[in-house]
């Protein structure tokens, strides 16, 4: 059908599409848009008697507007189009992406014996802002299981510090009253985590915080901000002296989840005998299930920490290059007092913690103090190297004579010179600490894995 025709003296033009043309000029011609009969638009009549040209001259400007609004829906339609392939594109892109996740949180175990100095290397990580610590958790298993032996209560310890570590302190349920606050755990002022936000709001993390300054004001704080404050922190550190076999720490070192960290803390077995002479009746519990039995004398419970301190070294040396490469350090007390700020240092790398110039001026100023420390688990500022050679000029020579032929062996694996005579064990001047390696001198042939332990241990 031609774009228009005659009826009576009027002329109809017939536009396609359906949009409204523009406003008209004022014309006398009759346009009849038939809109109607193709289903689309309207119609308007107007009458011109000059006809078909005037609808013509309309009908083009008409169809050249038409066009140009359709061409800017396209590309209207087209943007849409591009912005929502952009958008499902990338939608589909960060799902395909793994989930960016938070760096693992660092898990270590300072594993030693009593009166090693264990108290003092656990507040050099304690003192730390990245680090939750926990002095001897595992004192609640013993305190609570004690009718049994070192060997049966090795593997609750163990559940215990793997609960700990994975903050979940509902482990304690089994070894605490159901009515018990944060000051219910053993030492629990010795955990400067426990004592700022958000376990306690009276200090800031950075602070270095006294055992006496949290007790005093952080000790009424529920339990549940145990678990809390554990949550918030990128390292776990425990101190543990009632683990004597690392054979047992085994599901703990294969645990994927952990990716556990072993510092291996000892010290001159003549030092732990003098300390451990001061103290006599405090460690009277814990040596009866050390070796089964009460009245047990002093040399005879240094006489199996000696043997513990071999067995571990022996088993963390089989287990290398495998199992605990780079995850076990063995460091004796005496390299730390020597020259703390270096030595602290070390064990900071190796715990993948940083060292400000704040906390290598805490560790100088606690290990360059006075005296010999005021109480038995005192960790306030000393004279460490004094500290560390009390056992010189305090113990006699028979008593030293008899235990380094009990502990022969590990004074020989450690690196501790033996004194042939009191003159040797006065001299101060003499050096009995030999230049020495971790894991330096042992063969790597071998195992190259740890074994498990035994099903009874």
């Amino acid at each position: 059908m031609p774009p228009w025709r005659d009826e009576d003296g009027a002329t109809r033009c017939i536009p396609g599409a359906g949009a409204d043309p523009p406003p008209p000029p004022p014309l006398t011609c009759g346009m009849h848009l038939v809109g109607a009969r193709l289903g689309i638009g309207k119609e308007i009549v107007l009458r011109n008697p000059q006809g078909k040209k005037a609808c013509e001259h309309q009908l083009v400007a008409w169809i050249l507007a038409t066009m140009l609004k359709i061409k800017q829906l396209q590309l209207a339609i087209l943007a849409i189009q591009v912005l929502a392939l952009v958008v499902f594109v990338s939608h589909q892109y960060h799902r395909s992406r793994p989930p960016v996740e938070k760096p693992a949180r660092v898990h270590v175990l300072i594993v030693s014996s009593w009166r090693s100095g264990s108290s003092f290397v656990g507040q050099l990580f304690s003192q730390h802002p990245d680090v939750f610590y926990l002095m001897e958790p595992a004192w609640h298993v013993w305190a609570t299981m004690h009718q049994n032996g070192v060997k049966v209560l090795h593997m609750p310890v163990r559940d215990l510090v793997r609960s700990v570590f994975k903050c979940d302190m509902s482990v304690f349920d089994a070894y605490l009253p159901a009515k018990r606050t944060k000051s219910s755990l053993f030492q629990w002022e010795a955990s400067r985590a426990l004592c700022s936000p958000p376990a306690c709001a009276f200090f800031q993390r950075t602070d270095i915080i006294s055992k006496h300054d949290c007790k005093t004001v952080c000790s009424r704080d529920p339990f549940s901000k145990v678990e809390e404050a554990c949550k918030t922190y990128s390292h776990v550190v425990l101190k543990e002296v009632r683990f004597l076999d690392l054979g047992v720490l085994y599901p703990l070192l294969t645990d994927p989840s952990l990716n556990l960290r072993i510092l291996h803390l000892v010290r001159d077995p003549r030092a732990v005998f003098y300390s451990r002479s001061n103290i006599p009746g405090m460690l009277a519990h814990d040596s009866k299930i050390v070796l089964g039995h009460e009245g047990v004398s002093t040399l005879a419970i240094m006489e199996e920490v000696c043997r513990s301190h071999v067995r571990m070294y022996a088993a963390g040396r089989r287990a290398l290059p495998g199992l605990l490469r780079d995850r076990y350090r063995l460091v004796r007390y005496e390299d730390i007092v020597r020259d703390p700020v270096a030595k602290v240092a070390e064990l900071y790398e190796f715990a993948r913690l940083s060292f400000t110039p704040s906390l290598q001026a805490w560790v100088h100023n606690v290990t360059h103090g006075n005296g010999l420390g005021k109480h038995p688990f005192d960790t306030g500022s000393r004279d460490a190297v004094k500290a560390s050679l009390a056992w010189r000029e305090k113990l006699p020579y028979p008593q030293v004579a008899k235990l380094q032929d009990t502990c022969k062996d590990a004074l020989a694996l450690l690196g501790y010179q033996l004194v042939s005579s009191e003159e040797e064990q006065r001299n101060l001047s003499l050096g009995l600490l030999h230049p020495w390696e971790p894991l330096s001198g042992w063969s790597t042939e071998g195992s190259t894995a740890m074994s498990p332990p035994p099903s009874d241990s």
